[in-house]
């Protein structure tokens, strides 16, 4: 089985500190706007962003930077 490129992964991401849409808007475009980013979705409501993202370009702890670089939180989830 062979593959032309690496498989997309998707991060799950807690985020605090979101008070309304324009903040979960404000995540969603800054985190779209990083190479590597496939789709950016923010839940303002789970305060959760859903991100895919192209592992061979980058990590999930890049994406955890530039939310907190924005001005927000990342809440670390502890592994099941």
């Amino acid at each position: 089985m062979s593959s032309m490129s690496a498989p997309s992964k998707e991060a799950s991401i807690q985020i605090s500190g979101m008070t309304c849409a324009a903040c979960a808007t404000r995540i969603e475009k800054g985190l779209s706007k990083m190479d590597g980013v496939e789709q950016a979705a923010v839940n303002l409501a789970l305060e959760k962003s859903s991100v895919k993202y192209d592992p061979s370009k980058m990590s999930e702890a890049e994406l955890e930077k530039k939310i907190e670089s924005l001005g927000y939180g990342v809440v670390k989830q502890k592994a099941e």
